[in-house]
């Protein structure tokens, strides 16, 4: 093993916020080359949410980026706490963002978030949901709506709903057969 490159010479992380470090790696490629530092962000591992509720409609979330300094309609999600069943992680989310309870929950699978740029992961689930709890407040900041399939196209195609990562993860819902979006002509 000491003779396989790349190598990873030495490693520094930087605790930037409770959320966040940046981690320094000094990398040989090859032997007798100089080495290379690289940065990177470690953050915990993200959970995504294709949910569908019994009337066949997608709940999403519009709260404020201070990262884009905008608004955004996203899917539900959050950070995956340590120790808890990613599901259940997600199930979670979905009930305190939108206030629908999880029925039923499938894995769509795991993936790199910014292999270049990011140390951690995105765990994508598909939920079916229950009715929406009576008593249910959104968080501040955050509204919630529904969004029909064809809706859920057109804001993506018009570019209201930017986030990449849930993009990947309507993507695996509807490759793994969860779900069917409309195609939308060329203009």
């Amino acid at each position: 093993m000491q003779d396989e490159w790349p190598k990873i010479l030495s490693r520094q992380t930087v605790k930037v916020s409770p959320w966040v470090e940046l981690v320094a790696r000094e990398v040989e490629f090859t032997p007798g080359e100089p080495s290379q530092v690289y940065h990177a962000i470690a953050q915990q591992d993200y959970l995504a949410i294709v949910a569908l509720t019994p009337d066949g409609r997608f709940p999403i979330v519009r709260q404020y980026r201070p990262a884009l300094e905008m608004f955004t309609w996203e899917l539900p999600a959050g950070l995956a706490e340590p120790g808890e069943d990613h599901g259940t992680g997600c199930a979670r989310e979905l009930l305190e963002e939108t206030g629908y309870p999880a029925r039923a929950i499938h894995p769509l699978g795991s993936a790199a978030p910014c292999s270049g740029r990011f140390s951690n992961r995105i765990h994508s689930f598909f939920l079916q949901t229950g009715e929406r709890i009576d008593d249910f407040v959104s968080e501040p900041g955050l509204s919630v709506d529904l969004a029909t399939p064809a809706e859920l196209v057109a804001m993506i195609m018009s570019g209201e709903l930017i986030q990449q990562l849930h993009l990947g993860a309507l993507l695996l819902a509807e490759l793994r057969g969860f779900i069917t979006l409309p195609r939308q002509e060329p203009t």
